[in-house]
């Protein structure tokens, strides 16, 4: 299985998966209930600013997760070292790529987002089940940190000089128009602007391959060009990093973005359309 999987055959392989249901809104409510009144069979629900990020710090709202604590959950979850695990959201999966993105980091190799999310699971007319998760047995995994490609801001700023940042933000955001969560406005000066919603189609699905690599390549990736990401705290961002896998790119991932960028007043912002 590659990073992407069809409800299809989610279906022909729920049997011997690992499901984890991503369902997540910047902000809240939880989605608890919404898994509760249906979700794929056998998944198991999970709170990404919980299971998926530490608690918001100085490495800014969704730094990553502690590497004990990250093992101590999986191993709750019944994860093993060579489990197959699939991740869903509810359609997009902007949520569902941040925790592709930091299973791989962990260290587990078999990891696929369901492609279109619980929404495309439903038009394909698969079958629901209610209530809690069921109980697994506990697994065994280790984690491995480090497995996945990572910048931390003075790698940003150098990036950007040497290759390629990528800012995951809407236009409006990039171009320090508008900012709902961040108490600054702007972008990371020479940031490329490249929204997540332009990796997907309006089904949610990602974009074919093909597309993927002529979009990057417009906005400067090569073969050889050192390609990373950010967006306001490290999630859409890790959905970009996903969208460049497909394209046969490889993208490092700043998961302090935009929000543990901005609390150094060193740092320089930009605003407007320019790099």
């Amino acid at each position: 299985m590659g990073p992407l999987i069809g409800p299809r055959t989610l279906a022909e392989r729920l049997s011997d998966v690992v499901v984890f249901d991503v369902r997540w809104r910047l902000g809240g409510p939880s989605t608890y209930e919404e898994f509760l009144a249906g979700h794929v069979p056998g998944a198991i629900w999970t709170d990404l600013d919980v299971d998926f990020a530490d608690p918001p710090g100085a490495g800014g709202r969704h730094p990553l997760p502690d590497p004990r604590r990250l093992q101590d959950r999986l191993r709750e979850f019944g994860v093993e070292d060579d489990s197959q695990l699939v991740v869903y959201d509810h359609a997009d999966s902007t949520a569902a790529a941040r925790a592709w993105w930091v299973l791989r980091w962990a260290g587990q190799r078999a990891v696929s987002v369901l492609d279109g999310g619980f929404a495309a699971w439903v038009a394909a007319e698969g079958t629901l089940e209610t209530g809690p998760a069921r109980r697994r047995p506990p697994g065994a995994v280790t984690v491995r940190p480090g497995a996945m490609p990572v910048i931390d801001a003075d790698g940003a700023g150098q990036l950007v000089r040497e290759g390629v940042l990528l800012d995951a933000r809407a236009a409006p955001r990039y171009r320090g128009e508008v900012e709902p969560i961040d108490p600054v406005a702007g972008h990371i000066p020479g940031a490329r602007n490249a929204p997540t919603t332009g990796n997907v189609g309006g089904d949610g699905r990602f974009a074919p391959a093909a597309e993927l690599r002529g979009r990057f390549a417009e906005l400067g990736v090569g073969d050889d060009t050192v390609v990373g990401a950010y967006c306001g705290s490290g999630v859409t961002a890790a959905h970009t990093v996903l969208s460049l896998e497909l394209a046969g790119f490889t993208g490092a991932l700043y998961p302090g973005s935009w929000s543990e960028w901005i609390t150094d007043p060193a740092r320089p912002i930009a605003t407007g359309d320019k790099t």
